[in-house]
């Protein structure tokens, strides 16, 4: 694969990086770092590529691993796992939909990481249990225990228990439903 190929490929799978960098750290600022460092492993190490193997698993593979070497190196930082120190920092959103985004975004930082990893690989990253378990050195059924688990425990967290609780408030369903009769 030409360096000029392998740069496009490179540059065309920045979205779902940063998607999944962004789900395992939390922060976007962090993220854009991780992605940017996977991106010059990956250059770096282009040679090391086998063509006709997957690159999207390769990168998210690189992803991963630097994920957890700057996880190591950031556990003597102070954390904000509860959010107290960025709920006094920032603005609160008004809106509903950000607000289930925080609350998913909250309830995702709590699931151990080896959840969280698999779940956001097959359900955000659209990955099958075969390449997420490939991506994270594991067995297809060890991945599908970690997404059944992360999402049974996602579910306690956000106080779901059916699938009609997902979507518009009461409220507004009723709002946006057509009026039927005359009355």
């Amino acid at each position: 694969m030409s360096d000029h190929q392998f740069r496009n490929d490179l540059i065309g799978f920045i979205p779902p990086l940063r998607a999944f960098a962004i789900s395992l750290t939390g922060k976007v600022d962090r993220a854009d770092d991780l992605v940017q460092e996977t991106l010059l492993k990956a250059w770096a190490n282009r040679e090391s590529f086998e063509p006709g193997t997957k690159l999207k698993a390769w990168l998210f593979t690189i992803l991963r691993n630097e994920f957890y070497t700057v996880f190591r190196k950031r556990k003597r930082e102070v954390e904000d796992a509860d959010g107290i120190i960025a709920a006094n920092v920032g603005v609160h959103p008004e809106q509903d939909g950000h607000m289930d985004l925080t609350d998913m975004q909250q309830a995702l930082g709590q699931l151990p990481v080896d959840q969280r990893e698999a779940l956001l690989l097959v359900s955000a990253s659209d990955m099958s249990y075969e390449e997420a378990a490939v991506i994270c050195g594991v067995a297809v059924g060890t991945i599908k225990s970690r997404v059944n688990r992360a999402r049974a425990r996602l579910g306690e967290l956000l106080h779901l228990n059916e699938a009609s609780e997902f979507g518009p408030e009461p409220e507004v369903k009723a709002a946006l439903m057509p009026k039927t009769g005359h009355g």
